[in-house]
């Protein structure tokens, strides 16, 4: 097996990942570099897919203040929300876009060369920067890439996952174990400081906005080295995927669509929002989906409809390019048809257990973007803030490692080198328990039985059914492709965000249940981490 050091590893080429490589890269002595792992190819993520906008709470926008951000942010995360590091973040914010813009960002500007603010659900004003119209994400992503390419000291493994977290006797993170599923080759790399930013989970349901590689993987790393893991009943479904096609990963309908006036209507052309909530349809994220999904129950549709025929199709071309060609695309015209909507798996509250500046509960593994939590979206995550905390963690991450130990002078001792030996062995790669039918079991089970609307009875079928696909499944360690060690991933995520929605008996949030309505006014959130599950 390969051997290699590394001062710095991070795991993850979204948003978080990318600017993070690029101040470690332009602010911190790293004796022995930098190493980027990636899944795919550097320039695919689930950032990269990002529509909307990224708040920031400029100087120049008078109408706002980081006062009105932190308290819609509150409002929207209902009651779980950290006020401290929502304040944190948005003092943060200008200062980010400042420096994003420094590495070649983009941000749309009016006739003035001023910067445009957009308003999306739950927002009280016009905050919301955006790129590219409606390709916010593709352009921030697109931009740090070029830059760090630029850096030809800056190493890349693409194609590659991290399959195990190096962990010593005293509990010290130390490196990783990765595998290249090109070459089939694994490697041991040496690290102090691990950086897990692999975004979300959304390939875990059957219908999802998310691209296929959010698997889960970082966060089902960390959990399985021992990391708490936090709020994991917290997934947020968008209101508005486009519903024509056939492929489960739905193209994203952009909230920015709502925030320029379109309604929603049922399959009469009759709006419906009113009967939910007085904000109508800039009501938070969970409000609307859930009114969708109702009014999809009483009319037995599997869609709604968004009705943006107020919008001129030139303007609409013109700040919706993305959404504007895909629906050509059906041969939708949105100045004159309705677009077919309805809800999908879209962003994930919960995560790794980490603080503003990315410290998790295991020295030397830190994690930032989705697949952090740091207590900012609470149960419900306000609108464009994931780019804004992408970027705000990693700066602070890289802050924080400026009087970091880099040195790598510890020997490997005998728990590091008993978790190498269960990957240095050859094993049989006969796949008689089809994977395939696996992952769609699994992903099934998750948008039928732990989706929008949930219930004790349902939860637990969920339970029992992924208890009987973790039985067929019988790679604890060494799997024998990528598909598998994605399986093995979700398995686990899977088993986490069931157990956590049994746990709270009340709805907040994202989290609906039907059997507890209500609100437990003195419930907080809650963690877990493999070692305390162990011993309970």
């Amino acid at each position: 097996m390969k051997h290699s050091k590394y001062s710095a590893v991070i795991i993850g080429s979204g948003i978080a990942g990318l600017y993070a490589a690029i101040k470690l890269h332009k602010e911190v002595n790293l004796p022995n570099g930098i190493l980027i792992i990636t899944k795919t190819k550097l320039i695919e993520s689930n950032s990269k897919y990002a529509q909307g906008g990224m708040v920031s709470v400029m100087p120049e926008n008078k109408l706002d203040s980081c006062s009105l951000h932190i308290e819609d942010t509150i409002k929207a995360g209902a009651g779980l929300t950290d006020a401290k590091v929502a304040e944190f973040i948005s003092k943060r914010s200008a200062e980010v876009v400042k420096e994003l813009q420094s590495f070649g960002v983009d941000f749309d500007r009016d006739e003035n060369n001023k910067l445009k603010f957009t308003k999306e659900a739950a927002h009280s004003v016009n905050r919301i920067l955006h790129a590219g119209g409606d390709a916010t994400g593709f352009c921030i992503e697109n931009a740090l890439v070029k830059y760090l390419m630029s850096k030809k000291d800056i190493k890349i493994y693409e194609q590659t996952l991290a399959v195990e977290l190096l962990k010593n006797q005293n509990n010290i993170c130390r490196g990783l174990i990765t595998y290249n599923y090109d070459e089939n080759e694994y490697e041991v790399i040496e690290a102090p400081a691990i950086i897990i930013a692999t975004g979300g989970i959304g390939q875990l349901y059957k219908y999802t906005t998310n691209p296929d590689i959010t698997t889960g993987d970082g966060i089902a790393l960390a959990y399985r080295a021992g990391a708490i893991v936090k709020d994991m009943e917290f997934v947020q479904f968008h209101p508005t995927a486009f519903a024509l096609g056939d492929n489960g990963t739905m193209f994203l309908i952009s909230e920015a669509v709502r925030g320029e006036g379109a309604k929603l209507v049922d399959k009469n052309g009759n709006t419906f929002m009113e009967k939910y909530d007085k904000r109508l349809e800039l009501a938070p994220r969970d409000v609307v989906t859930r009114a969708i999904f109702n009014e999809m129950q009483i009319t037995n549709t599997k869609n709604v409809y968004l009705d943006a025929t107020h919008i001129k199709e030139r303007k609409f071309e013109k700040r919706f390019p993305t959404i504007y060609g895909t629906c050509r695309e059906y041969k939708i015209n949105p100045a004159e048809n309705y677009i077919p909507v309805s809800p999908s798996a879209h962003y994930f509250m919960g995560g790794i257990k980490t603080k503003v500046n990315g410290t998790t509960s295991l020295n030397g593994l830190f994690a930032i973007g989705e697949a952090a939590c740091t207590g900012l979206h609470g149960a419900n995550r306000l609108a464009s803030n994931s780019i804004l905390e992408c970027a705000v963690t990693a700066f602070e991450l890289v802050e924080g490692l400026k009087d970091f130990d880099f040195s790598i002078d510890a020997p490997i001792d005998d728990k590091i080198s008993k978790t190498i030996s269960f990957y240095e062995h050859d094993i049989l790669k006969t796949d008689n328990q089809n994977s395939e039918e696996i992952f769609t079991q699994l992903k099934q089970t998750m948008w039928n039985n732990v989706g929008i609307v949930r219930n004790e009875k349902k939860l637990l079928e969920a339970q029992e059914k992924i208890n009987k696909l973790k039985e067929q499944f019988a790679y604890p360690y060494k799997c024998p492709n990528r598909s598998q060690y994605e399986i093995r991933n979700m398995l686990t995520i899977a088993d986490l965000i069931i157990e956590f929605a049994l746990n709270r008996k009340e709805s907040r949030g994202a989290h609906y249940r039907e059997d507890f309505p209500q609100k437990d006014l003195i419930a907080e959130s809650q963690t877990l981490s493999k070692n305390t599950r162990m011993k309970g």
